[in-house]
């Protein structure tokens, strides 16, 4: 976990506040879930610091990412067309005409749009127990 202050991290660490925050969960919430310290998981927000791949398997699921998604934001791992196309890859469970596609894009439009698709996915829980709440 070394420190760093390149635009990737900082991207990953916006990613995983703007999902924290639209869950919602605070910094201390989420940093109990991964087991640590609030003022690490903060450093990791800010880009400050980048995550190791067993911190960020361990915030994928309070933050609604699958494994592969945040790991493959963080640069863990790399988009391949022969994953995509296997269903093996991080657009497993996009239709595969979407998937091909958005595999000829730059590495930098795959993460954005795994990113929104991410905010979406936990947007829609949000409203569907908001619903459920209703009733």
């Amino acid at each position: 976990m070394k420190s760093t202050t390149n635009d990737d991290s900082n991207l990953l660490g916006k990613i995983i506040k703007q999902h924290r925050v639209v869950i919602p969960l605070t910094l201390e919430q989420l940093a109990n879930v991964v087991g640590v310290s609030s003022s690490h998981l903060g450093r990791i927000e800010r880009g400050e610091r980048t995550p190791s791949a067993r911190v960020l398997r361990k915030i994928a699921g309070p933050l609604g990412f699958s494994e592969v998604e945040l790991l493959t934001l963080a640069d863990y791992l790399s988009p391949e067309s022969s994953d995509i196309v296997g269903g093996q890859g991080q657009f497993g469970r996009l239709d595969p005409n979407v998937a091909r596609a958005l595999s000829q894009e730059p590495v930098e439009v795959q993460r954005a749009v795994l990113a929104i698709c991410s905010a979406l996915k936990c947007i829609a829980k949000g409203s569907v127990h908001e619903n459920k709440r209703q009733y």
